[in-house]
């Protein structure tokens, strides 16, 4: 068996934020990009959520300008052959999505 790449992207809805995925199998997944943004598993993120745990002091939430406008994608780029680095409307760009992480997590339609 091949090793599972992508084989074409989509922006998707009618703000052309979410992202559909064709797959090298035949199957799809589509993704929203909060969705994708929330997930981001990147070091900042990971030590945010971690921060933002149970038991942790509460800290106060602040957007930025660019956090309080629709997030979209704003582009990506492939890293090696397993994965891609998203880049969002809000200045996140430092998360590695791989390509099994985007083939197994699939949103609604």
């Amino acid at each position: 068996m091949s090793e599972l790449q992508p084989v074409a992207l989509q922006r998707i809805g009618p703000d052309e934020s979410g992202l559909l995925i064709s797959w090298s199998d035949g199957s799809q997944t589509r993704h929203t990009a909060s969705a994708l943004r929330e997930a981001c598993p990147c070091a900042t993120c990971r030590e945010k959520k971690a921060a933002d745990a149970p038991g942790q002091p509460l800290q106060l939430p602040v957007l930025s300008m660019a956090e309080a406008r629709p997030l979209g994608i704003q582009g990506m780029r492939p890293v090696g052959n397993y994965a891609y680095n998203i880049a969002f409307s809000d200045g996140h760009d430092s998360g590695i999505y791989t390509f099994e992480y985007l083939h197994r997590q699939r949103q609604p339609s």
